[in-house]
């Protein structure tokens, strides 16, 4: 008889315990997740994939427009947020779906309900308690508000999804992914769109190329953004408006019909008992893990944005293949965050991979810059005054590419190829002795060959 009902109990049925589970179960192991919301998690039901789908929809109102230049006259074209939001939905339902069917064909058994742990073997969901030999917390996150009058009011990403009317006037405050991607997403609907950051750059921790190149562009497209600007109060009028109190605008006070709070997000270990355990947690409430994702606590884990991380899907994903690995593959996996590239899905798309160019001069002293930008090719017949930025970091030294950055349509795609080129250390030369392939934005990547900055 076994000691414990499971070998693994995963907590939280997103990215990276549905990764986990899956792995260890196909390794032989007795696998049980809980899950108090629906199973996918953030990426899958109010992140992600549903972002991606309201991003495509915001991009159609410029291409109806740039089809023009290339000989098309489409008259008569109406948008409708209800349908865009009941086939959002629809497929999310799907996905779902399609998850939930695969616990039950692999035999991982799923339990609803919000899990706590009593020791650190057994668990309890309501009035049930499971054991098992290893306990994987995988939560995720979710995104906090400040702590200011009238912030009732305001809605954060997870409702933004779910909004019967599509606003009119919105006002974002933060600065980040999430507050420049739904920046993009209602812009590109029609919504009159401002955007509130306490710094003094969008995308903090991004490369400053990057982050005033994707400034400029935003703005080209209608969206206004207040930097050094905060947020002091919301107060919501008869008419069923709202008035903020803003920083950065004459009065001091705008109205707007929607606020949209995405200042950051913490990981959810509120009433786990975790720290009940002896869990070690860090200030903000995450997991503190070692590369091998376990915990303060022997037969703990932890992966995903509980963490405090990385806060990325597919580095949860990886982070819940390693420990399946670690315990049940006889093979102690470690995860490599090195180089991990990342895309903000806003208009125009941004991805990157390994050093900004200051992070590189503080960690190397001396580096190469090259980088470009000009006007895409699709550009020249449609009109439309936007722009695109590509630059590579190059480790003065050695020659080693140490970082890819590029704002600009597809740039998520095209970087995604190149992030290979950065993880596996190839040089400038290396790249250069690559053929382009014409005519792409992508080639331009091969084609750098005038040294822009030397430091």
């Amino acid at each position: 008889m076994t000691r414990f009902d499971y070998d693994l109990f995963v907590i939280g049925a997103g990215s990276g315990g549905i990764r986990a589970s899956r792995i260890s179960r196909h390794l032989g192991a007795r696998v049980a997740i809980a899950e108090n919301y629906r199973i996918g998690g953030t990426c899958v039901i109010r992140g992600c994939i549903p972002k991606k789908l309201l991003t495509y929809a915001a991009h159609y109102a410029e291409d109806l427009e740039d089809a023009r230049g290339f000989g098309w006259s489409i008259e008569g074209a109406s948008f409708s947020w209800p349908a865009l939001i009941a086939n959002k939905n629809r497929e999310i339902a799907r996905l779902s779906a399609v998850y939930t069917d695969g616990f039950v064909k692999t035999g991982i058994a799923v339990i609803e309900g919000t899990a706590r742990l009593l020791d650190a073997h057994t668990v309890a969901i309501g009035e049930r308690r499971v054991t098992a030999q290893n306990i994987l917390i995988a939560t995720g996150g979710g995104p906090s508000k400040p702590s200011i009058p009238g912030i009732e009011h305001a809605i954060t990403s997870n409702e933004a999804f779910e909004l019967p009317v599509l606003p009119k006037r919105v006002l974002i405050v933060g600065g980040g992914y999430v507050a420049t991607e739904f920046a993009g997403i209602f812009n590109g609907l029609g919504t009159e769109v401002t955007m509130s950051y306490r710094g003094e750059q969008i995308l903090r921790g991004f490369d400053d190329d990057v982050r005033s190149h994707l400034h400029e562009e935003m703005g080209k497209k209608g969206v206004r953004i207040l930097l050094k600007s905060t947020m002091s109060g919301i107060a919501r009028r008869a008419d069923g408006t709202l008035a903020t109190s803003v920083t950065g605008v004459p009065s001091g006070t705008l109205a707007c019909d929607a606020v949209m709070v995405a200042t950051g997000r913490a990981p959810n270990t509120a009433r786990l008992g975790l720290a009940e355990l002896g869990v070690e947690l860090d200030e903000e409430g995450g997991v503190v893990v070692d590369r091998f994702c376990r915990s303060s606590v022997a037969d703990i884990y932890a992966v995903g944005d509980v963490t405090n991380r990385i806060a990325l899907t597919p580095v949860a994903i990886r982070e819940g293949a390693a420990v399946a690995m670690t315990l049940f593959g006889g093979v102690e996996t470690p995860v490599d965050l090195d180089d991990v590239p990342s895309a903000v899905f806003s208009q125009p798309a941004v991805g990157t991979v390994g050093l900004s160019e200051a992070k590189a001069v503080e960690k190397l002293g001396k580096v190469d810059i090259y980088k470009t930008n000009f006007k895409p090719l699709r550009h020249t017949l449609s009109g439309r005054d936007e722009r695109t930025l590509m630059k590579l970091v190059v480790d003065a030294t050695t020659q080693r590419i140490v970082g890819a950055h590029m704002v600009g349509a597809d740039a998520p795609e095209i970087i995604q190829g190149i992030a290979i080129a950065v993880k596996a250390g190839l040089t400038k030369a290396q790249l250069d002795a690559t053929v382009g392939i014409h005519p792409t934005a992508a080639e331009e990547f091969v084609t750098l060959r005038q040294k822009t900055a030397a430091k």
